[in-house]
């Protein structure tokens, strides 16, 4: 029995849904914005979070509404399937397809919670599986001209703490060199697998090479290898590379240039739950080093990418940190790594949300 035919059959009772926007400033100098899909039936709720990035988006959907008729008595699965033939964004097209998923990925998330509150069930006992501990790591940009300094900052307040970092082209061998001797550095996102979007990083062999060579134990993540020179670069680091933009299902992952030894598996990239959990069993069955990674999700979408990676990549380096975290000025007291399990008592979340302390 595949992970996701243990769901696919769960029921749930919809009678109406309802849209709440979310808002806050993060640390990569931009003012998120998501939204909440509250599903209403059978006298509970289930919810999940759009993590659209466009604030305009958040603002048409909004006001919008409910504008589309979901009542009824649904499977996970025959309610997957109407989420998906509509369409989600009626006021035109996005920007960016991916977005379409991150939709999908808002009702489809607030479903599987819907369900299993109605069961009522946990997710982890439904999937037959245990929720353990969450090792994970900060993600950070270091800024315009790169500065170490919220590295330094947030290793005073919180000693032990381990990160994803975004090298850009004006990184240089002083800053690799001065990061790696604080062996802090868990992943290297080189953004080279964006394209069309405001964190687009061109390929350089050169700070491949250096990035590769500075932090020696560290996933590589989503490089740009389509010209000789980079695929040189990283040639000796293969089996660290791995891969995030670009996977969205199974045949994404089939589809890389080669057979990968890690993948970063965002739930909000893939849309549908049976995607999603596809792509797990696929990674098991291939020996693929499975970590989570997040969106900037403001609410639920958080305490949900921290509970699927208490039960399909708990040790790995998952970007799920707390939201706090991602606060421009990180406050004292926040939870440390590794996060003690905390799935609610029925239903796709974590009892805390994920986002406080």
């Amino acid at each position: 029995m595949s992970t996701y035919d243990r769901v696919a059959s769960l029921l749930l009772e919809l009678d109406s849904y309802e849209l709440e926007g979310l808002k806050s400033e993060v640390s990569s100098g931009f003012t998120r914005r998501t939204t909440v899909v509250s599903l209403h039936g059978g006298g509970a709720t289930g919810v999940g979070e759009d993590v659209t990035y466009d604030a305009g988006e958040h603002d048409v959907f909004q006001r919008a509404g409910p504008v589309h008729d979901l009542a009824g008595e649904h499977t996970l699965d025959s309610f997957s399937q109407l989420v998906g033939s509509l369409d989600l964004f009626p006021q035109g097209a996005p920007e960016h397809d991916a977005w379409r998923n991150y939709r999908r990925w808002g009702f489809e998330s607030a479903a599987l919670d819907l369900a299993l509150r109605q069961a009522p069930g946990t997710l982890a006992d439904v999937l037959g599986l245990e929720a353990k501990p969450v090792t994970f790591v900060v993600s950070l940009r270091l800024g315009e001209p790169p500065d170490p300094e919220r590295v330094l900052r947030l290793l005073a307040e919180y000693p032990g703490t381990r990160f994803k970092l975004d090298p850009t082209n004006d990184w240089d061998a002083g800053l690799v060199d001065r990061l790696a001797a604080l062996d802090v550095v868990a992943t290297a996102d080189l953004k080279g697998a964006y394209h069309g979007t405001i964190v687009d990083n061109p390929a350089d062999p050169a700070l491949y090479r250096l990035v590769a060579e500075g932090f020696s134990k560290a996933w590589i993540e989503d490089p740009d290898l389509r010209s000789e020179e980079a695929r040189e670069a990283l040639e000796p680091h293969r089996d660290r590379i791995t891969w995030d933009a670009v996977i969205h299902s199974v045949d994404d992952v089939e589809a890389l240039p080669f057979p990968p030894k890690g993948l970063n598996v965002k739930p909000s990239r893939f849309g549908s739950v049976k995607a999603l959990l596809d792509t797990y069993d696929y990674c098991v069955e291939k020996g693929i080093v499975v970590y989570g990674g997040g969106q900037f999700e403001l609410g639920p979408g958080r305490g949900q990418i921290q509970y699927l990676a208490s039960v399909f990549s708990p040790g790995s380096p998952n970007d799920v940190a707390p939201t706090g975290y991602n606060d421009p000025d990180p406050r004292p007291g926040l939870p440390v790594s590794p996060l003690p399990p905390e799935p609610a008592q029925s239903g796709f979340l974590w009892a805390s949300n994920g986002c406080s302390v």
